[in-house]
């Protein structure tokens, strides 16, 4: 008899496809009546299935008394009670590693597009004012100071990508780590020392906002923010006056506070970049995602070690 898995959000149809293959699967983010639904099927759910951008809601875990294991489409994990989830034996997984690669690729991408306005220079091109001559001037990639907020797999990748561009380079992060990058420090530190400030820090309690005002104040009028983390790690408030006031020259953004929403007057800004929470989104490695997350599936429902456990 096959398990049964809640599904929360849309996957890859590929995976959805193996899913149903493999468990009986019901789809919550479906449901017409989400109580109707639990009273339903919350006695036998024994799995979910989610992603990283919503984990499972601690009201929600509650009512699924038989519950066994939370498999989070991808890295962040910071939306699942894990404390909750150790004390009732469920276990969760993640896919971490798989992913690294394409996040730091799409942060020098968006570094590249914010520093060089590579979105302005097209909307120029389509709007055939090319012959104007009345583009305005972008900045230096090269021989810059970068400085890499959560020094961990991602921003390692980050930083071994910016050695080819002859950067200085430092980061902070919440541990020491062994490298031959600079240790800056505190955030504040790091933001005061860098021309372009990335965030590649796991979110959590502690690091709500942790991006704000005075970290905004420290990168200062020349300063660009790039954030390929998760958006509650950036007051965005505070980030919205600073672009709108000039106390930073940009930014470039993947994610967001109440994603999908992005604020009107982020749209309106034109020393903005703005991607839709992509990082991860190339063929190969939401494949690889998609095998991790059934790995993990596979491996508790046969009494086997899970690849990616985080509980």
């Amino acid at each position: 008899m096959t398990a049964n898995i809640l599904q929360l959000c849309p996957l890859m149809p590929a995976l959805e496809k193996a899913l149903s293959e493999r468990f009986t699967v019901h789809r919550f983010f479906e449901a017409a009546d989400p109580d109707a639904f639990l009273g339903e099927h919350a006695e036998r759910l024994r799995g979910v299935v989610t992603g990283g951008h919503i984990g499972i809601p601690t009201e929600l875990a509650a009512r699924l008394p038989a519950l066994e294991i939370v498999a989070i489409n991808g890295v962040g994990f910071d939306k699942v009670d894990l404390l909750e989830a150790k004390r009732r034996g469920v276990r969760v997984s993640n896919t971490p590693d798989v992913l690294t690669e394409d996040v730091a690729d799409l942060a020098i991408g968006l570094i590249i597009s914010a520093l060089r306005q590579i979105p302005r220079g097209d909307a120029h091109v389509r709007a055939g004012r090319w012959p104007s001559g009345d583009l305005a001037l972008g900045s230096k990639v090269s021989r810059r100071r970068y400085g890499i907020f959560g020094f961990g797999r991602i921003g390692q990748a980050i930083a071994r990508r910016l050695e080819g561009f002859d950067a200085e380079l430092a980061y902070a992060s919440r541990s020491p780590v062994e490298t031959t990058v600079r240790n800056a420090g505190s955030l504040h530190e790091l933001a005061a020392w860098s021309d372009v400030l990335v965030i590649a820090a796991s979110a959590s309690a502690e690091t709500r906002n942790i991006v704000d005002a005075q970290v905004f104040n420290a990168l200062g009028p020349k300063g660009v923010l790039v954030n390929v983390a998760r958006g509650s790690l950036v007051d965005e408030p505070a980030l919205l006056d600073a672009l709108e006031t000039g106390r930073i020259a940009g930014a470039a953004l993947d994610v967001f506070a109440d994603e999908p929403r992005v604020p009107e007057r982020l749209l309106a800004l034109p020393n903005v970049v703005l991607t839709p929470h992509m990082a991860s989104a190339t063929h190969e490695t939401r494949q690889a995602m998609a095998d991790l997350v059934l790995a993990n599936l596979d491996a508790h429902f046969a009494g086997r070690e899970m690849p990616s456990a985080l509980v």
